[in-house]
């Protein structure tokens, strides 16, 4: 059975400025888009997995004349979310595996760190497509360092015979992400215009632990969710964890360098085509 992480607004923001910088590359591409086609009203825009939402406000300050919808699965990123609510901005409780448009079509749907936790993902860009307007946008980005040690080591941890069995389905999310000649081929396949590439950010975090601090916010939370009724265990698991982040990520005179590959999409629905 998969373990569903229970999601901390408050940690996933202590990296908001490394964590926003993707999206704003991804945002920098999609650029400005057609918009809407005349008495269409204003364009719609579609953020699936806005977490905390603090990148689907961004996006809502770049298109002002949107109306921007935030979709998570999360109550607890949602109520962050809400904060940034307004007259053209809301945030609606959905979940991705299982989302689709419903009624009307939309300028632009997008997913930032997201899909890596959608297995088979793939199977709902068709569905996602076919609710994009002509010349509309589909755009994403995933990590893509799953084999990265801060992944590989927790990873190897959990699976180990000590934890094995009481970790079961807290984690593995790497199986759902494609490499990018994956994404570009499925994503042309279905009749769009793409640009598909990779990123890798090399991060200097300041502090103790930093790497430590950066996977309780992501990639940490199944396990600390699995492990949330029993705080002896998961105090063992995480000092475990970050001692063999230390040997990996050594401190250097100007902080802990962290590597850290994204891979970007960018899907246009061709006008005189459907994707």
């Amino acid at each position: 059975m998969t373990v569903r992480p229970t999601w901390d607004p408050d940690q996933y923001l202590r990296h908001a400025d490394h964590r926003t910088r993707p999206f704003l590359d991804l945002l920098a591409r999609i650029g400005p888009g057609p918009g809407p086609g005349p008495g269409a009203g204003p364009a719609r825009i579609a953020d699936l997995g806005c977490g905390a939402g603090n990148v689907t406000a961004l996006l809502a300050e770049r298109r002002p004349a949107a109306h921007v919808t935030g979709y998570d699965n999360s109550p607890q990123m949602l109520e962050r979310a809400r904060r940034y609510a307004g007259p053209r901005l809301d945030f609606v409780h959905a979940d991705a595996a299982t989302w689709a448009p419903g009624a009307g079509t939309y300028d632009l749907i997008v997913s930032n760190a997201l899909l890596q936790w959608v297995p088979d993902h793939v199977g709902r860009f068709p569905v996602w497509l076919d609710a994009l307007t002509p010349g509309g946008t589909f755009a994403f980005q995933v990590p893509g360092n799953f084999a990265a040690p801060s992944h590989a080591i927790l990873a190897a941890l959990r699976d180990s015979p000590r934890w094995r069995s009481r970790l079961r389905g807290a984690g593995g999310s790497a199986a759902a992400v494609l490499e990018p000649d994956a994404y570009l081929t499925r994503l042309v396949a279905l009749g769009c215009e793409a640009d598909v590439w990779e990123t890798t950010y090399l991060q200097i975090l300041q502090g103790e632990d930093l790497v430590l601090d950066w996977a309780k916010g992501t990639a940490l939370r199944p396990v600390l969710t699995a492990l949330a009724d029993d705080p002896g265990a998961s105090g063992q698991f995480v000092a475990e964890y970050a001692r063999a982040l230390r040997a990996a990520y050594p401190t250097g005179p100007h902080g802990t360098v962290f590597p850290f590959r994204r891979i970007f999409a960018v899907a246009r629905k061709k006008v005189t085509a459907q994707c």
